[in-house]
C-alpha cells in the first residue's frame, strides 16, 4: 500500500493551478511500476520521493509524465516541498531543502515557516540555449498560428535547465489565446531536437508579466497548466532578446500566468538576480493547495 498526496501547485486556490500526485514514501517501487502508476493518474506529471543516494541532498525525487521520466520539472518540485513540509521532513532549524533530480541538486527555500510555507521557491538549474528555428512559419502553424502572429526581430529559440523547449514570443495575451496546438505537427517539429513542447508566449514589458502556454504532445501532456521547468529559460530567454531590462548587480521580479484558457489558472514567481547584465541566478516560486490524500493497493 503506498500513500499519496494530490496537490494544486502555483495557485492559493483548489482545483486551479497544476495538479500533481506525490508519493512521499516510494521506496520499493520499480521503474516499470512508477511509470504505470503516472501513466494512471494521468496528470502533468506525478513526483515519487526516495532515499537521496547524495551527501548534500535530503530526499530524492523522480519526477513521470504519463509518458516518460523527467529529469527536472517545476511544479512536481515546488509541489513536493510542500507535501514534505506538511508531513514534518524538513531539516531541522533549516529553511530550505534540497532534492537530488536527475539533474543534479535542485534547491528549495521556504518562504514563512517551513512547517506551513506561503510560498516556495525553486533555484533554476543551470540554463543553455539550442538552435534557432528558421522557418517561422512552420512554427507558428504547429501552434495554428501564422507568422504575422509572432513578435517580430525576436528568434525561435530553444532553451531549458535540463528539459529543452521550442520558445514561440507572440505578439499579445489574445495572440496566445488563439493558439491551437497541432499535436502532430508540434511532435514532427520538435523530435530531431528531442524537445519537450512548445511555449507560447506575450510579455508586458511594462508590468513584467508573461502569459504563456505549452503544448508537449510527446511527454503525454496536450497542455499544461503550469511549466516550472520552462519559466526559468524564459526569463533568460527574455533577458538574452531585451524583452524585460537587466539590472545589472541587482534584481527584478516577475511574473508568468499560464493555464487561464485551460480553466486552469497558474501563478508562476520569477526573481532574477544579475552579474555583469546576465542573470546569475533564477528563482521560480509559487504555492501549492491540498486537495486530497489517497492509498493505491499494487496488484
Amino acid at each position: 500500500m503506498y500513500r499519496f498526496s494530490h496537490v494544486d501547485v502555483f495557485t492559493e486556490q483548489r482545483f486551479e493551478g497544476n495538479p500533481l500526485a506525490v508519493f512521499p514514501d516510494a521506496e520499493g517501487l520499480s521503474d516499470q511500476q512508477m511509470q504505470r502508476i503516472a501513466n494512471e493518474m494521468n496528470l502533468s506529471e506525478t513526483a515519487f520521493v526516495l532515499r537521496t543516494t547524495r551527501e548534500d541532498c535530503d530526499a530524492r525525487v523522480r519526477i513521470f509524465t504519463p509518458a516518460y521520466e523527467m529529469l527536472f520539472a517545476g511544479h512536481p518540485t515546488i509541489g513536493t516541498a510542500f507535501v514534505l513540509a506538511s508531513l514534518g521532513r524538513v531539516p531541522a532549524g533549516k529553511g530550505s531543502i534540497v532534492f537530488e533530480e536527475g539533474v543534479g541538486p535542485v534547491s528549495v527555500r521556504y518562504e514563512g515557516p517551513a512547517q506551513a510555507p506561503l510560498r516556495a521557491w525553486l533555484l533554476t538549474p543551470p540554463i543553455t540555449f539550442g538552435p534557432v528555428f528558421g522557418d517561422r512559419a512552420a512554427c507558428a502553424a504547429a501552434a495554428s498560428l501564422t507568422s504575422e502572429d509572432l513578435l517580430e526581430g525576436i528568434p525561435l529559440e530553444v532553451a531549458g535547465a535540463g528539459p529543452r523547449f521550442l520558445y514561440l514570443p507572440v505578439r499579445d495575451r489574445a495572440t496566445v489565446d488563439r493558439a491551437q496546438p497541432d499535436l502532430a505537427a508540434i511532435s514532427r517539429l520538435l523530435r530531431d531536437e528531442r524537445l519537450i513542447g512548445i511555449f507560447v508566449f506575450a510579455v508586458e514589458r511594462e508590468r513584467g508579466e508573461f502569459y504563456s502556454r505549452m503544448f508537449a504532445p510527446d511527454a503525454g501532456i496536450g497542455e499544461d497548466p503550469a511549466t516550472g521547468s520552462a519559466t526559468g529559460p524564459l526569463a533568460a530567454f527574455a533577458v538574452r532578446h531585451a524583452l524585460i531590462d537587466a539590472r545589472p548587480g541587482g534584481s527584478v521580479r516577475l511574473l508568468s500566468e499560464q493555464g487561464v484558457k485551460m480553466g486552469r489558472r497558474s501563478l508562476l514567481h520569477i526573481h532574477v538576480t544579475f552579474a555583469h547584465g546576465s542573470p546569475a541566478t533564477i528563482e521560480i516560486g509559487g504555492s501549492a493547495v491540498h486537495v486530497l490524500d489517497g492509498e493505491l493497493d499494487l496488484p
